[in-house]
């Protein structure tokens, strides 16, 4: 979008994104955009659009793994999700009706000229441009590598850690993918799975058949190394920035 900015900082602002979403979820995610607007000038809303880009980029790798993991454990995680009381076809219909809702809102908001509508459609215009910036971004092919890339190390860091437990060596490669994705959403919906992700992960190990205590040692683990890095990184990162930008 013709906007620059240093390494340094765009690196600082996604490690204070991710210690903010301890607190609120998802709030990481508006203050990254607000810290590049106060730090390098990169509009909130232009901002913001690109980072709802990155999202419906992992979204999509995460719908793959999901789809990889169906392919190799069909049967046991629909087993596991009657277990749990949960219908996917809900879920389903749930978010088509969030869709149509807010399609609907916007269609509203688009055709209103009411002074409110009017500053809503200026900052909708700016989410556009930054959302559509991933179709026209110079380097589209480094930014698509890279997503599956970090995604790539996100799961392999699962298989480590079931070669670090003795109980979990020899538990099948689709398991341990269910595991990866009841994880990734744990900590999608909460603020960084604290209290949740690692229960959640180990639950889905011992419904698949592992040790009690091997599962939840797995959950914690995985959830302890991720939370010490956003912590040491995250909190670095809330210093730093004022400190290496006190002349803007």
């Amino acid at each position: 979008m013709g906007y620059e900015s240093t390494q340094a900082n765009r690196f600082m602002a996604v490690m204070a994104a991710y210690l903010a979403n301890f607190g609120i979820p998802r709030s990481g995610e508006v203050l990254r955009a607000v810290t590049l607007s106060t730090y390098e000038g990169v509009p909130f809303e232009k901002g913001f659009g690109t980072i709802i880009s990155e999202r419906v980029a992992d979204l999509l790798i995460l719908m793959l793994i999901i789809g990889i993991a169906l392919i190799f454990q069909t049967d046991d995680l629909l087993a596991y999700l009657q277990d749990q009381n949960i219908n996917p076809l809900n879920t389903f219909l749930i978010f088509l009706s969030l869709v149509g809702i807010i399609i609907l809102g916007l269609n509203i908001v688009r055709r209103s000229n009411w002074p409110p509508f009017k500053k809503i459609k200026k900052l909708a215009r700016g989410l556009l441009e930054g959302m559509k910036s991933i179709l026209n971004m110079k380097q589209k092919w480094a930014f698509i590598f890279h997503t599956v890339f970090i995604w790539t190390l996100y799961l392999l860091m699962f298989f480590v850690i079931r070669l670090s437990i003795p109980e979990t060596t020899d538990t099948p490669a689709g398991i341990i993918m269910a595991a990866f994705v009841v994880g990734s959403f744990a900590v999608s919906a909460t603020n960084g799975g604290i209290g949740v992700y690692p229960l959640a992960v180990g639950g889905v190990l011992i419904f698949f058949g592992v040790q009690d205590h091997a599962a939840e040692a797995f959950g914690w683990i995985s959830w302890a190394t991720q939370t010490a890095v956003v912590l040491l990184f995250g909190g670095l990162s809330f210093i730093l920035l004022p400190l290496l930008n006190s002349k803007k």
